[in-house]
């Protein structure tokens, strides 16, 4: 199967969900994650019910009023899922978790390899279907994360989750510093990515457009900083000035430029 590293990686990260929430209290569960609104048990019913709606499952009616923190129509479709499961059990959302991804990964295994390149909708716009599917190892990844911040245990599980997630990130960087945060001309932006998937990315600005340089030049701003931090401004869990102002975080130069790249980093939906 063409993309049997990705139903292994979900598979990973799912199980290492399933491994963590079955050894949680029914008021672990309740614990507030750095999703604005939700606790433990709604971070796993928004993934019970995205993989029950790709299933084929109906979807259920939300909430009367949209509550504050949903911003857009997918947050609402989110919502939905969690405002059905908000009276279940810590058994019951232990038991429907590990039952769906169950037949998730068993429909992945079926699929064959024409399946995955077929085109359809995606949260971001129309993609192949295996990149759709990398969209979900990296959300997976990342509420797994949500749950262990949570619960005051952050592990940042290591894999090829982790892999999905610093480098669909690091890909943004151009339209982060161009688009968003709107660098001048001749700026050069380099940054440097600590830990185990450690990088450096050097981003141009030429004739408006950012883009990976291509020679070796002195940055006009370089912002050094872990992996978990960057990870988490880019998924909207810390806030810009949290990440500048981490003890970790070393910015050199146009400091200015840095806020709003900083600002604009948050480009998880």
């Amino acid at each position: 199967m063409a993309y049997e590293w990705l139903v292994a990686a979900l598979r990973d990260t799912w199980g290492e969900t399933d491994r963590l929430i079955s050894s949680l209290s029914e008021s672990e569960l309740l614990a507030p994650t750095p999703c604005p609104g939700w606790s433990v048990r709604d971070v796993v019913s928004h993934l019970v019910g995205f993989e029950l709606m790709l299933l084929g499952e109906p979807m259920p009616s939300g909430p009367e009023e949209r509550p504050d923190y949903v911003r857009n129509d997918i947050g609402a479709l989110n919502e939905a899922f969690v405002h059905e499961r908000r009276s279940k059990s810590r058994d019951e959302v232990v038991e429907e978790f590990r039952r769906v991804t169950t037949r998730a990964l068993s429909r992945l295994e079926a699929l064959g390899d024409d399946e995955w390149s077929v085109l359809g909708w995606s949260p971001e716009g129309e993609a192949p279907y295996h990149r759709f599917m990398e969209t979900r190892l990296l959300d997976s990844w990342i509420h797994l994360q949500d749950i262990r911040d949570g619960l005051a245990m952050p592990s940042d599980d290591h894999g090829v989750g982790e892999e999905v997630v610093l480098n669909r990130f690091e890909a943004a960087l151009p339209y982060v510093i161009g688009k968003r945060a709107a660098a001048p001309d001749g700026s050069r932006v380099r940054v440097n990515i600590s830990g185990r998937l450690a990088r450096t990315t050097d981003i141009v600005v030429v004739d408006g457009r950012a883009t990976a340089a291509s020679t070796s030049g002195e940055p006009t701003l370089e912002i050094s900083t872990p992996a978990a931090l960057f990870w988490r401004r880019a998924a909207g869990r810390i806030t810009a000035r949290a990440f500048l102002e981490a003890s970790a975080t070393d910015v050199r130069g146009d400091r200015d430029l840095a806020g709003r790249i900083a600002e604009g980093l948050a480009i998880m939906i």
